[in-house]
């Protein structure tokens, strides 16, 4: 079976990026271990570890971008599921989408879910330490990953994202949020977050627009809450 080639961009670092400590330690069960891939690459589990709305969130990501979808677009990181097929089938003609990752199982793993285009890059890299040029994408995508990084890589995550996007451009986040206090999921996701999320729980006291507002006071950060205010989409405007 053909499959989307991953490659190296001239404009990253040709070295393979070394694989940072802290997804080593907090997260080798969910990305790196081989059966990871195999165990949490279902739609069904993606859903039900987001408690139904993998879909309405995948929506709400692909909703803040225009339809077709021109230009340069970023995603940061790869993510399981459907949802960067569904970003690649929006690609206007002329458009191009690259998707960058420091796991080479994940970037093998997302190749293997898309069909050739020529317009798709996935690329071997660290999202905090970007290597490709100021201002060279139209839209930037980051879908549950900042959640997922302690605070100083998450700072430096952002702070690229801002880097690469041109002016006029905007960046999308969806990630967690801290639920209503009624929310009957609260308590049990404060737990799991706690235990196999060790960086989450800062969404919940910190708010994600903070975050751009301290790297860039001159953006525009407009925040949807969804489910009882669990999630969270951003779109920030460049």
């Amino acid at each position: 079976m053909t499959t989307t080639t991953v490659e190296f961009s001239p404009a990253q670092d040709q070295r393979p990026a070394p694989v940072p400590e802290y997804l080593q330690e907090a997260y080798w069960w969910a990305y790196i271990h081989p059966r990871a891939v195999w165990f949490f690459e279902r739609e069904w589990m993606i859903d039900a570890i987001l408690l139904g709305n993998y879909r309405r969130l995948g929506d709400a990501a692909l909703a803040a971008f225009d339809a077709p979808l021109r230009g340069n677009t970023l995603q940061m990181a790869c993510v399981y599921g459907n949802l960067t097929p569904r970003l690649r089938a929006r690609l206007a003609p002329d458009a191009r989408l690259d998707v960058v990752d420091v796991l080479p199982i994940q970037l093998r793993n997302l190749a293997r879910k898309l069909p050739p285009d020529p317009r798709v890059r996935l690329l071997l890299g660290n999202t905090a330490q970007l290597r490709c040029p100021d201002r060279s994408y139209d839209q930037v995508l980051l879908f549950f990953l900042l959640h997922e990084q302690p605070e100083h890589v998450r700072r430096a995550t952002i702070a690229q994202a801002l880097r690469v996007v041109k002016p006029g451009g905007r960046i999308v986040v969806v990630d967690y949020h801290e639920p209503a206090p009624w929310h009957p999921f609260k308590f049990f996701m404060r737990q799991v977050l706690r235990h196999l999320e060790p960086f989450a729980l800062d969404l919940w006291s910190t708010p994600l627009e903070a975050y751009f507002s301290e790297a860039s006071p001159a953006r525009r950060v407009q925040r949807t809450l969804y489910f009882g205010r669990l999630y969270q989409r951003l779109i920030v405007q460049c």
